[in-house]
Order: C-alpha cells, then sequence, then structure tokens
C-alpha cells in the first residue's frame, strides 16, 4: 500500500531509540524527509542519518524552548512542515506510593509526558496549518485509561495527552490538520525492558527478575507477547498518511488485547 508519504516533511521527538527511532526509519523508508529530534544522536539515528532523509537534531525538549528549536530546524532545513509525531515521553515508576511523590517529581512527568507535546504542536501549528493537509500523530499510552499508583504521575500526564489532543482535533480539523493519538501496551523498547526500565525496577523491588515481571506482563495480554515497536510505528504512519484522511479525533490502542473493555 502506498502511504504517499514521498517528500513529505515530518518532525518526530523522543526519536533516538524505541517507538521514536522505529517512525524515524520507517517514515524515511516511505520516502518522507523527516527532523529526528532527540536529547542525543549518536548510534542507530546517526546511522539513519547518513542516507540523507534524516536529519537530527540534539535538543533538550523539556525545555521551554526546546520544541520551537525543533520545529524551526525543520522548517529552514526542509521548507514546511506535514506532519507531526510527538513521541517523546518516559515513566519512572513510584515503588514507595503516591505520598513519596514530590513536586519535582510531578513537575518531571508532566513535562515530558505532556508538557513537551503541548509546546512542540504550539509551534507547528502555523506551518502545518499552511499546508492545508496536515497530520498530528501523539503517542499516548493504555495508562491513558489504565491507572495505575505505582505511575501515577505518567498516567495523569499521558490521560492529559490524550484529552488534549482530541480538544485540538475539534478546532483544527476544519483547518485541514488532523489529530489522533496511538495507545501502545507495553512495547519491546527500554522503557519496559532497559536496565533502568519499568521490569527491572519492580524486579528489583520485589525480588525477582526482569525477566519474571516480563512473562507475568505479557501473559495478561491475549496475544502472550509485547508489542514490537515497529508495530507501533506502522499505525503511526498510517495515521499520518492521506490513507486516514477523514481520521481525527481518534484514540487507536495497541496493546496485544490488554484492555479487554469495551
Amino acid at each position: 500500500m502506498d502511504l504517499h508519504l514521498s517528500d513529505k516533511v515530518a518532525l518526530v521527538t523522543g526519536a533516538s531509540r524505541g517507538i521514536g527511532l522505529a517512525v524515524t526509519r520507517a517514515l524515511a523508508g516511505e520516502g518522507a524527509r523527516v527532523v529526528a529530534a532527540a536529547r542525543t544522536v549518536g548510534g542507530p539515528l546517526a546511522e539513519l542519518a547518513a542516507g540523507g532523509r534524516v536529519r537530527p537534531v540534539a535538543v533538550d525538549l523539556t525545555t521551554e524552548g526546546g520544541p520551537a528549536r525543533a520545529v524551526r530546524e525543520a522548517v529552514e532545513a526542509f521548507g514546511g512542515l506535514d506532519i507531526l509525531v510527538n513521541n517523546v515521553g518516559a515513566v519512572s515508576p513510584r515503588l514507595n506510593g503516591f505520598l513519596s511523590v514530590t513536586d519535582q517529581d510531578w513537575t518531571w512527568g508532566l513535562t515530558i509526558n505532556f508538557l513537551t507535546a503541548v509546546r512542540t504542536t504550539r509551534a507547528a501549528l502555523p506551518h502545518l496549518i499552511e499546508r492545508g493537509a496536515a497530520s498530528i500523530v501523539n503517542v499516548s499510552s493504555v495508562n491513558a485509561f489504565l491507572p495505575d499508583p505505582g505511575v501515577i504521575d505518567y498516567c495523569a500526564a499521558k490521560a492529559a495527552l490524550t484529552n488534549f489532543s482530541k480538544a485540538l482535533s475539534k478546532e483544527f480539523g476544519p483547518r485541514g490538520v488532523r489529530v489522533n493519538t496511538v495507545s501502545p501496551g507495553p512495547v519491546e523498547t527500554d522503557l519496559w525492558l532497559g536496565d533502568r526500565g519499568v521490569a527491572a525496577t519492580f524486579a528489583a523491588a520485589s525480588g525477582n527478575t526482569s525477566d519474571d515481571v516480563v512473562a507475568r506482563t505479557a501473559a495478561q495480554l491475549v496475544t502472550g507477547r509485547f508489542t514490537r515497536a515497529d508495530e507501533v510505528a506502522d499505525l503511526v504512519l498510517l495515521l499520518a498518511s492521506g490513507r486516514a484522511g477523514n481520521t481525527t479525533g481518534a484514540d487507536h490502542t495497541i496493546d496485544g488485547g490488554l484492555i479487554t473493555t469495551l
């Protein structure tokens, strides 16, 4: 299926690894020109840049000016912007409960998982509107509607992101900008599987191994496995493309059947 993404200009945040790297790779594979914003731009992202369709930008998106700088780099490099993928995010398990979560913790969680998307979107929208037909895809989480006290600030931030996306879709849909969210469950990325990821953190607290935590979590999924980052990327690309041209204000779950309610 041709997604008609050739020579479209995309900005992807949190692009150095995980879902963001997979989205960047997939967009470039479809012929898009991609500005890949990340705190660090070495490793696989630098290798992608060697192909000529990816322009890495080293930027701290949690700073107030970081998102606007990333947008500016995209517009200056490629003359406009057609697609924004707000992917940057992180989670820090709160093993000691809500009362241990400080204002600093809340500020960190809300900034990296919500305010980065708000600021990047605010900077990008004038350029997206100019295109006449553009798309924003926000990477949320099943935790937006699956509250978990162990990641309480992450859940709240992702719920805010999903709500924000729906509101944006109503305001800017008539101006040619579609806004959708993708809500993954557990994904095979460092957020879950890294040395300081969710599995390792909960394993250390419970006296189990990371493999035990992963196996128990996977057993809760209908498919019996975590989602791959490239599977999330495929969904993001479809929503970003004209093939989903009348889809806006929608949240798309990709969670291996974890959510069982209608």
